[in-house]
């Protein structure tokens, strides 16, 4: 069977399939918007928009911040003053109170060391500044954002609201406070200063925002050391003291360039509250401060260990000045006396030479607080105040009250008015001894009774209710006898005393009636102090004084001198003479003798106790001083037991036993009286009996012999 031929093996043609269109994908049904959202989204969506919104509105309000900001600042760099007038910005100035020998013993005012820089002080100060006040001060550009979350945490923590306590500012921040943003104080605020002062540094909200664009502008306009030097003269570090160097002197008495590490550290340990911090009114705690301040230093790498060990073992102390904290009321009267212009009201700065003697001021307060301390009852509320003076008016001490230490204290001495008692009884006898009167002359010691017109009848009495008939002048005031006295009184005439206790320096409202003769009117220690005084030197009136020169830190002329308060004399020094004997025998056997100083060194003196006892008084002399002393109650309630002749006596007594320490004996400028004293008056004649010899008769004789011459000699 035949093959039929084979067919080339190919393969079968395949066929393309036709093109089709591709099938439509399956479009999924596009959900409405309720159902492609979720739960979840529901929650996050209002979050979204709020994030757009929140964006959209940051990054402008971002911008608006970043314009105002940028404009604050210039303002502020275009109104900033070159460095040398931030650095001393006081509204006042000074006043450095000096005693007689020159010594500083106190300081009025905001005190200011001059203008300092970086190179000018220890670099132990910048370093203790930066340490405790800053550490990141030379790294950031005005405002620490960290230092503020860090306050606003520490502040939290202590239970406080976020903005108050600390607050976190920089240094610049701090002067940015200083310098009040750029506003000086203006009595027209309605404020004064120290309100001012206080109100530019609280901490609130609104004003640490302005402080940002002035910190800035203050580092745009400054470099980081004359910041920091504006702050270390600027800064107020307590006890008056205006800036470092200020500081330096009145807690050291050093420049501001030999500070110790030590010193350093409690200067700028008094930064974050001068007064509670001030080594014036608590070294310890002052100087447990200055620690804190010096591990700071050691932990920051300005103070090695050995450095740092060193300085906490010897801690700064205060100088022998600072230490001295008496006279401060002397200081203020001193400063109140003064010229406003020059003292109160400076706007410089002053130096005041005083004739304060601080051996005397402090012989005064010791004196003061011995008998307080001995011989007063405990939990007493009594006062007292002393003034001692030379014979010229020169105020050499002043104890204004029991508190002796600091200033701005109510001052008995010359605030206090209080009656002047028997203490105004010289007065009346210097009246008298002025015209003639001696001191031996007598005067009577009776009941006594006056008709005042629109009074009724007065009628004095001796304290102690009894009557000594005919008495001497001097035995009168010894004694202080008080009818005697207002029978002087009114002989002399009422006007003729008030002008001679006038004259003497009483300036004060004296009483018009018989009364003024026992001390009824009112006057000051430091007026009746005066006005014994004059009796002292021979009857010539003082002022008392206590400023000898005024002149401004840095001249050699004194704007204002003063010598003497030496004035008119009043009296005779002939009855001036007489009055210191018959006052001395008030204190040898009178109302005065606790009042008698040891070592024979004479004294003459006068007690006073007003009505009540509400004030008691003893003023008194010796040859070199004069002293005054005042006790009674603030609120003029009576003294229990005490009168002139007591306690006050005791003050004046222990004050003159340690002022005239080492001094010699010196006569008081008075009479002999043994010399000059009238002879006694000698009793009358007693008639004597004559006895009668017996007469013989004459004789015949006799008898013709005198018919005859009788005869020629009779009368008719």
């Amino acid at each position: 069977m035949a093959r039929s031929p084979r067919k080339p093996l190919t393969a079968d043609r395949r066929r393309t399939p036709p093109k089709r269109k591709p099938a439509p994908r399956k479009r999924r049904a596009t959900p409405t918007r309720k159902a492609r959202r979720g739960p979840l989204s529901w929650l996050l969506w209002p979050v979204k928009v709020l994030l757009r919104v929140f964006w959209a509105l940051s990054w402008r309000g971002a911008v608006v911040v970043a314009l105002i900001l940028a404009a604050a600042t210039g303002y502020n760099y275009v109104n900033l003053p070159e460095m040398a007038s931030l650095a001393d910005g006081r509204a006042r100035g000074s006043v450095t109170l000096q005693d007689r020998e020159g010594r500083t013993f106190a300081w009025r005012g905001d005190n200011f060391g001059g203008l300092v820089t970086l190179e000018g002080v220890s670099p132990h100060l910048a370093n203790a500044v930066v340490a405790s006040e800053d550490k990141r001060y030379y790294r950031h550009l005005g405002v620490s954002p960290r230092g503020i979350v860090g306050a606003m945490r520490t502040n939290i923590r202590a239970g406080r609201g976020p903005f108050s306590g600390s607050g976190g500012s920089t240094i610049t921040q701090q002067v940015a406070k200083l310098l009040c943003l750029g506003q000086d104080w203006d009595p027209s605020l309605g404020m004064t200063e120290a309100e001012f002062e206080a109100d530019c540094r609280r901490g609130s909200v609104w004003r640490k925002i302005k402080e940002i664009p002035y910190a800035f502008a203050l580092e745009a306009k400054f470099t980081k050391e004359e910041i920091l030097a504006i702050y270390l003269n600027r800064a107020y570090l307590g006890a008056g003291a205006r800036g470092f160097a200020a500081a330096s002197q009145r807690y050291f008495g050093k420049s501001v360039a030999r500070l110790n590490a030590q010193e350093a550290a409690m200067l700028s340990g008094l930064l974050p509250a001068p007064s509670y911090y001030a080594p014036t009114n608590n070294l310890e705690r002052a100087q447990d401060r200055a620690a804190t301040v010096l591990r700071l230093m050691r932990d920051q790498g300005f103070l090695t260990s050995a450095e740092f060990t060193q300085a906490v073992e010897n801690p700064a102390t205060l100088s022998p000045a600072a230490r001295q904290d008496t006279g401060g009321y002397f200081a203020d009267w001193v400063m109140s006396d003064g010229p406003d212009f020059l003292t109160g009201e400076t706007t410089e700065d002053v130096i005041a030479r005083t004739t304060l003697d601080q051996r005397i001021q402090g012989a005064a307060e010791q004196a003061l607080q011995v008998v307080f301390d001995t011989k007063v009852r405990e939990g007493s509320e009594a006062q007292a105040a002393i003034v001692v003076m030379s014979a010229d008016g020169a105020v050499r001490a002043m104890v204004g009250g029991r508190n002796t230490r600091g200033g701005g204290q109510f001052n008995r001495a010359v605030q206090a008015v209080r009656q002047t008692g028997s203490s105004f009884k010289p007065f009346v006898y210097a009246a008298a001894l002025d015209l003639g009167i001696r001191f031996d002359d007598r005067v009577v010691d009776a009941p006594l009774t006056m008709n005042i017109p629109g009074s009724g009848t007065w009628s004095p009495e001796n304290y102690t209710r009894q009557y000594y008939g005919e008495v001497t002048l001097t035995e009168s005031l010894a004694r202080s006898l008080n009818t005697s006295t207002v029978r002087l009184s009114e002989h002399v005439g009422r006007d003729v005393v008030r002008k001679v206790a006038t004259e003497f320096g009483i300036d004060s409202d004296l009483a018009d009636g018989p009364a003024l003769a026992l001390g009824v009117s009112e006057s000051t220690l430091l007026e009746m102090t005066g006005a014994y005084a004059g009796i002292l030197n021979g009857g010539t009136s003082v002022t008392p004084y206590g400023l000898t020169s005024l002149s401004l830190r840095g001249d050699e002329a004194p704007l204002l001198d003063h010598e003497s308060g030496l004035g008119e004399r009043v009296i005779q020094t002939e009855a001036a003479r007489q009055l210191v004997y018959m006052m001395h025998r008030g204190v040898e056997a009178g109302t005065g003798t606790r009042a008698k100083l040891p070592d024979g060194r004479p004294a003459a003196g006068k007690t006073g106790t007003t009505q009540e006892a509400r004030d008691a008084w003893f003023i008194g002399f010796t040859g070199d001083y004069v002293a005054g002393v005042w006790m009674g109650y603030d609120d003029n309630s009576p003294l229990t037991g005490v009168t002139g002749g007591g306690l006050p006596a005791e003050i004046w007594r222990e004050t003159m036993v340690r002022v005239h320490d080492g001094l010699p004996v010196k006569a008081l400028p008075m009479i002999d009286a043994a010399r000059e004293a009238r002879p006694a008056p000698q009793p009358a004649p007693q008639p004597q009996t004559v006895q009668r010899q017996p007469q013989r008769e004459p004789d015949i004789a006799e008898r013709i012999l005198m018919d005859v011459l009788g005869g020629i000699f009779r009368r008719n």
